[in-house]
């Protein structure tokens, strides 16, 4: 049966079998599966680019990864505050309400990003240095966080118009493009890093370039091709009450109503109250990411350099599980907003239960491969051998870690971000940063992937147990 015929079963209150969900959770995971693998894939191919330039570049951008990852959840938070509202009203079929969150979505995300892509202008040159960089690869990992820091902009933009089609239930047209992106990244990257000689600067241009053809792509399949959240058609923008039209060269209302594009009390209240969580969690999370660096940084050169490449081969384990993350906010979501709370919670469990088996094959065969993965990154032995090692304790780590994503997803489609928030940040900075200090003194690399393989066997813990208990599962929409 079509994906979009199982989708309205949410949506009308049908009754599904064990057999639907499971299908109709495996059908939107796979689009998604595919194109954090494809992230992962062009990444490690992107990385293992850089690495051969040296383990002085691989280093400087290793140095200012942490940030720009932190800076991604920041953008991440401020869409998922407006798309998750979108999901909700979507299964309670108010395509209209939707349409206003998504409208006003656009000015606050675009104006949030502004401000973001400022501060990294503002702190681009000194940051390397407060990380702990040295002088001969500060300067490669301020230009480099300098670039991607502006390019945020495109991001975010691009960002937002996926996450609203994939919580609108369309998974294809966001994953086929950030396939696209990859693609478009590795030779981007091809031509400025090899072609024109622009080494780490043009690891950033090739990135930003591929961001640029993606949020434009994006941003055309969301505003004029997509059914439920499309504003542009024929020419014309749908408004509340009218319709917008340009008429010399000025956009003037039809029909006697007013645009919905400046931000209201009620969505962006509601946006807060979801992003707020999910923004502080990143922003401190990111903190103690830069801080596990910081951690990192005195161990040396070959250490930075085999804990950026090792992170970057473990994300082809735990990319699967973001995939169906995503599956389960939409299901969670549009389930939320149709009311129908024992579907949602099936919804919840069947969805922990597939992200965990496949991380956990996942988890196997990098124990099994490390060596060989990592050597396809640097041909320095003492980069692979650490990042082997790294790889090998984190891959016992992996089934408690989709859990941990899992639920995130799960809570996320709920509106739920407060508890969960709370309980990574405990976990983060109660867990792993102090074991990591600790073990690191003794242990050097190794102890630090100890220290982050028992605490995200902790965090999958207690967020299993909150799955269990229920307490997210008490949201319902109401329609405006």
């Amino acid at each position: 049966m079509p994906k979009k015929d199982l989708l309205s079963y949410i949506r009308e209150g049908r009754t599904m079998s064990r057999g639907e969900k499971l299908r109709l959770i495996v059908q939107l995971s796979i689009p998604s599966i595919l194109a954090q693998i494809s992230a992962t894939v062009m990444f490690f191919i992107d990385a293992s680019m850089v690495g051969h330039l040296g383990e002085k570049a691989s280093a400087a951008i290793g140095l200012v990864e942490t940030t720009t990852w932190l800076l991604g959840g920041l953008g991440m938070a401020a869409s998922m505050g407006f798309s998750v509202q979108v999901a909700h009203f979507v299964g309670a079929s108010d395509f209209e309400a939707a349409r206003r969150v998504l409208r006003q979505s656009l000015v606050c995300c675009f104006l949030w990003s502004l401000m973001l892509s400022t501060a990294c202008v503002i702190v681009h040159g000194v940051l390397p240095y407060w990380l702990g960089g040295t002088a001969d690869i500060a300067p490669d990992a301020s230009l480099y966080f300098l670039i991607i820091g502006v390019a945020g902009i495109l991001f975010q933009m691009g960002g937002l118009a996926g996450s609203m089609l994939k919580c609108s239930g369309n998974m294809k047209i966001p994953s086929a493009l950030n396939i696209m992106m990859c693609c478009l990244d590795v030779v981007f990257n091809y031509i400025f890093i090899y072609m024109m000689d622009m080494g780490v600067k043009g690891a950033a241009m090739g990135t930003a370039a591929a961001e640029l053809v993606t949020a434009v792509l994006m941003l055309y399949f969301l505003l004029w091709r997509s059914d439920m959240l499309g504003l542009f058609k024929g020419g014309r923008l749908k408004v509340k009450g009218g319709r917008l039209k340009v008429k010399g060269g000025r956009w003037t209302v039809e029909g006697g109503g007013r645009s919905s594009f400046r931000p209201s009390a009620d969505v962006v209240r509601t946006a807060f109250k979801i992003g707020a969580p999910m923004g502080l969690q990143h922003l401190l999370m990111g903190s103690a990411q830069i801080v596990s660096t910081i951690i990192v940084a005195p161990l040396g050169t070959v250490a930075i350099a085999a804990n950026s490449l090792a992170i970057a081969v473990e994300s082809l384990c735990y990319m699967p599980g973001y995939g169906i993350a995503e599956a389960a906010t939409t299901l969670v979501g549009q389930g939320i907003g149709a009311g129908q709370r024992l579907l949602t919670r099936s919804f919840a469990y069947m969805s922990v239960g597939l992200g965990i088996t496949v991380m956990t094959l996942m988890g196997v065969l990098m124990f099994v491969f490390a060596p060989e993965l990592m050597a396809l990154m640097s041909p320095v032995d003492h980069i692979v051998s650490e990042g082997a090692a790294a790889l090998r304790i984190e891959a016992f780590a992996e089934p408690m870690f989709a859990a941990a994503i899992v639920c995130n997803g799960v809570f996320i489609g709920a509106g739920d971000t407060l508890r969960p928030a709370v309980m990574s940040l405990a976990s983060m900075w109660g867990v792993r940063l102090t074991l990591a200090w600790w073990l690191s003194q003794t242990h050097g690399l190794r102890g630090v992937w100890t220290a982050m393989a028992i605490e995200l066997t902790f965090r999958g813990f207690i967020f299993l147990l909150r799955l269990c208990q229920g307490g997210w599962n008490r949201k319902f929409v109401t329609k405006s």
